[in-house]
C-alpha cells in the first residue's frame, strides 16, 4: 500500500503489527488518526479481512465519518458496508438486530436529553420530592453516572451517604420503570443493554466474536466500564484488539471513563505490543517540552516523550494577573503588539468557561 511511505517507523510498526493486542500510546499530534486508516486500509487491501470483518469504534459521529472517509479514499471503493461507528451508533446497530435475544423489542425508542429530563421531572412529582431540593439535571446527571459504573438504584441507596441520595435512588427506580413501560433507552441504555446481550446470550456473543476479526477503539484512555466489557466480548475470538489511546489526554472522568483501561491493558494482554507514536508534527520544540514538564508530574501514567524535527518557536511567556481586569489588559495588549508588528497575525485567547 503506497500510503504505508508516508509513515515514520513508528507509525508503520502500528499498522503493519495486525496480528494480536496492541496498544499505541499515541501523543498529541503525532499522526493517530493516520495510523488508525492507514491501519484499517492495509487489513483490508492486503485480504486479511473484508470490509465487515474490521470493527473500528471511536467517540464522535464527526470522528467516524472521518475515518470511513479516509478509509475509502486509501482503498478508492465504498466502505459502508464497514463496522466505522461510534460506540452508541454499533450499540443501536446490535441491538435492533439481536433485542429480542434479552427481551427487547427491535422497535425500542432512544431517548435524546429532553425525553430524559420530562421523565426525571415526572419522577420527581410522583414521588412528592421538591425539584428546588434535588434539580432535574443533577438527579439526571448522577443517575447516568451511576449507569456509566454499571451501578442500580439499589447501589446508589446502599452507598448513599444521606438522605439526598436515598431520595436520588428513588428517582433513578423510577426513572427505570417509566423507560421500562415505554418501551425506551437513554443513551446509556445503549451500552448497558449491548453487554447485557453480549453477556447472557451465547449465540450472540459468538457470532460477533466470530465475525469480527479485526477489533481498533480510539481514543481508548475515555473508555467506560461498559464500552471495556464490550470491546473485550467482541475481541475474544480472535485477540486482534488494537487500542489506540494517550492517559496524558483523559479528559472524560467526570462521564465515568475509567482510566484503567488503558494503563490495565497489559494486565488485561499480557502478550500485547506496545508502539508509542512520540513524534509530534504539530508544536514546536518549546512547546512540547514546557507540556512534557507540566505533564510529567502526573500519578498513574504510561511514560513518553514527545519530540518534533520543528526547531525554533518563541519562549513561553506566564503572565498572572490579580484579577479579571488585569487579565483582560494583558489580553489586549498582548493581541494589539502581535497585530501591530504583523497585521495577519492569528490570535487564539483559550479560556475555561463561558462564565
Amino acid at each position: 500500500m503506497k500510503a504505508l511511505s508516508s509513515l515514520n517507523p513508528a507509525q508503520r510498526d502500528a499498522v503493519v503489527s495486525t496480528e494480536g493486542p496492541l496498544l499505541i500510546l499515541a501523543g498529541a499530534g503525532s499522526g493517530k488518526t493516520r495510523v488508525i486508516t492507514v491501519r484499517i486500509g492495509h487489513i483490508i487491501s492486503t485480504g486479511l479481512a473484508s470490509a465487515d470483518q474490521v470493527l473500528a469504534v471511536t467517540f464522535t459521529n464527526k470522528a467516524a465519518e472521518e475515518m470511513r472517509g479516509r478509509v475509502e479514499q486509501l482503498l478508492g471503493e465504498d466502505c459502508r458496508q464497514s463496522w466505522v461507528s461510534t460506540f452508541h451508533s454499533l450499540c443501536a446497530r446490535l441491538l435492533r438486530r439481536e433485542a429480542p435475544a434479552i427481551g427487547l423489542s427491535r422497535d425500542f425508542v432512544i431517548y435524546d436529553s429532553s425525553d430524559q429530563l420530562a421523565v426525571v421531572k415526572q419522577a420527581l412529582k410522583k414521588l412528592d420530592i421538591d425539584d428546588k431540593m434535588i434539580p432535574p439535571r443533577a438527579a439526571l446527571s448522577r443517575i447516568s453516572q451511576a449507569k456509566n459504573r454499571m451501578e442500580g438504584p439499589d447501589a446508589m441507596r446502599s452507598t448513599g451517604w444521606g438522605l439526598r441520595d436515598q431520595q436520588i435512588g428513588r428517582i433513578y427506580e423510577a426513572y427505570l420503570n417509566a423507560l421500562k413501560e415505554a418501551g425506551a433507552l437513554d443513551f446509556d441504555d445503549l451500552l448497558l443493554k449491548t453487554v447485557e446481550l453480549l453477556e447472557t446470550s451465547e449465540r450472540v456473543r459468538q457470532y460477533y466474536a466470530n465475525k469480527f476479526k479485526y477489533v481498533l477503539v480510539d481514543e481508548y484512555q475515555d473508555t467506560n466500564r461498559p464500552q471495556y466489557m464490550l470491546i473485550k466480548r467482541l475481541a475474544e475470538v480472535h485477540r486482534n484488539l488494537c487500542v489506540v489511546g494517550d492517559p496524558d489526554q483523559s479528559i472524560y472522568r467526570w462521564r465515568g471513563a475509567d482510566l484503567r483501561n488503558i494503563l490495565d491493558f497489559e494486565h488485561d494482554f499480557p502478550d500485547a505490543m506496545i508502539v508509542k507514536l512520540e513524534q509530534n508534527y504539530r508544536s514546536t520544540q518549546v512547546i512540547l517540552e514546557a507540556a512534557s514538564a507540566v505533564i510529567s508530574r502526573n500519578r498513574n501514567r504510561k511514560e513518553k516523550r514527545l519530540w518534533t524535527d520543528r526547531a525554533g518557536g518563541s519562549k513561553i511567556l506566564y503572565f498572572r494577573g490579580n484579577d479579571e481586569l488585569e487579565e483582560a489588559d494583558f489580553i489586549t495588549r498582548t493581541a494589539r503588539t502581535a497585530l501591530a508588528d504583523d497585521v495577519e497575525a492569528m490570535v487564539a485567547v483559550l479560556y475555561r468557561t463561558n462564565a
